[in-house]
């Protein structure tokens, strides 16, 4: 799935053996011609936008048209196979925007054991660890999985005291939260053992605790959260 800017003229998704270069043939047999005021694509690629800006296209049998001029904004085809955090999720595990929204989460989830998994788009051991976790989510389907990601949510991970990445918090109802480590691809077991652990199902008479009372006030004091 790709995405693009708005555009003037015509939006362009360019692919991997476009040519950037003048004097190099394009994949569809057309050449840029002209001088240095002819350029094939932007150097700024990474986010921006692309511009095609020529005076003449000349094709295979050197039939030119002099006053042909092409303006196209476009940006990079971001493939969502490369949003690897959004890949296989089951429907149990749920994406947090916001530290109320965790909140609420975990205050409704009851007697279920909730996994509140912290990761970031750019941690790799994140990425590593991610198809494991949806496979166990998928083997616990009464286990509510909430993802936090912290680069979006900094300031409320920075209440909650992760500093390390990834980052796992066990909770249930009355109990509030079970455990807390730091768990990667070759650790797994450690996470697997503590699923083991707090994964029985059982009933309160109480009602969930949620976050801790600290970890309250860092986030109302941050105005994360309000009462």
């Amino acid at each position: 799935m790709a995405s693009s800017l708005n555009l003037k003229s015509v939006v362009v998704c360019v692919p991997e053996n476009m040519v950037y270069s003048k004097g190099k043939p394009c994949p569809s047999s057309m050449r840029l011609a002209g001088k240095a005021r002819s350029r094939a694509l932007s150097a700024k690629f990474m986010g921006q936008p692309i511009i095609i800006n020529t005076t003449k296209l000349q094709d295979e049998t050197g039939l030119c048209s002099s006053k042909t001029s092409i303006h196209a904004e476009a940006s990079i085809c971001i493939s969502r196979s490369m949003q690897w955090w959004k890949k296989n999720l089951k429907p149990n595990m749920i994406e947090i925007h916001s530290a109320q929204e965790l909140l609420n989460s975990l205050l409704s989830a009851g007697d279920a054991l909730v996994v509140v998994d912290f990761y970031s788009p750019a941690c790799g051991g994140c990425r590593a660890l991610h198809p494991k976790i949806c496979q166990i989510a998928e083997m616990h389907p009464n286990a509510i999985f909430l993802k936090v990601n912290y680069d979006k949510l900094k300031t409320m991970c920075q209440a909650l005291q992760i500093h390390v990445l990834p980052f796992f918090r066990f909770y249930r109802g009355a109990e509030g939260q079970l455990c807390g480590f730091s768990c990667t691809n070759a650790t797994i077991n450690k996470f697997k053992r503590a699923l083991s652990k707090h994964g029985n199902e059982r009933c309160s008479l109480r009602p969930p605790k949620g976050l801790d009372e600290l970890e309250l006030t860092n986030l109302v004091s941050s105005s994360q959260i309000w009462f």
